[in-house]
């Protein structure tokens, strides 16, 4: 395994725990879930993004 290949996985997990976290935090509701909500969100969507990107760089950079 490369480097990438191993950044790649850690993306993937970061963005699994940051969901497992958002649906803990909408399971719970009430005060906690409207406080984390919207955060939980962009953290879990920026992670996605991340991922996504270094996935895309390292194809870009494979076929060179």
């Amino acid at each position: 395994m490369d480097v990438v290949t191993v950044i790649v996985i850690l993306g993937m997990l970061a963005t699994v725990w940051a969901l497992l976290r958002g649906i803990t935090s909408m399971v719970q509701g009430g005060e906690a879930d409207f406080r984390q909500s919207h955060k939980l969100m962009f953290q879990r969507v920026g992670l996605q993004a991340l991922t996504v990107l270094i996935i895309i760089l390292a194809l870009l950079t494979q076929f060179k």
